[in-house]
């Protein structure tokens, strides 16, 4: 939320602060990549499979190897082994399974930086819907919803 108030354009899945930030923004201003809920739950359901997902995408499965082996670590394979055979195995966030569509994302985020007007016109739209986020707004909804705090009237002397 901090960036798009910075102009700032997302790259990002419908989870979390994204579904809000795209409805703010629009759109056409936001660069959406992965599974859908649906999709999301239809996956698990039947069992997801991160490592099918490794095995059928060489660029991943490289990319995945390239960690394990030590190159970012200072030959060091251990380092992020917990990472590689979470992602591999577990994956909770579904990362393997969005990763096809991400690179295809990236690519449409390459090509609105060529566009200097539309990349321009995309963030300052981002800017433009970022009111949402302020940080009153968001303390008074947490004093109202969360907290049942009610707001105090102070005097100046």
């Amino acid at each position: 939320m901090k960036f798009m108030m910075n102009g700032a354009l997302t790259i990002g899945t419908l989870d979390g602060a994204n579904v809000e930030i795209r409805e703010e923004a629009g759109a056409d201003n936001f660069f959406l990549f992965g599974l859908n809920a649906e999709q999301v739950a239809r996956i698990q359901r039947d069992g997801y499979q991160p490592q099918a997902y490794a095995d059928g995408n060489a660029e991943l499965h490289a990319a995945l190897e390239l960690i394990a082996s030590g190159h970012f670590s200072r030959g060091d394979r251990e380092m992020f082994r917990p990472l590689v055979e979470n992602l591999r195995y577990s994956d909770p966030f579904l990362v393997l399974a969005d990763y096809a569509d991400y690179v295809i994302c990236q690519e449409r985020v390459d090509a609105g930086w060529k566009d200097q007007k539309r990349w321009t016109r995309m963030s300052i739209l981002n800017t433009a819907g970022s009111g949402k986020f302020s940080s009153d707004r968001s303390i008074r909804e947490y004093c109202e919803r969360i907290w049942g705090a009610k707001p105090v009237s102070i005097r100046l002397a």
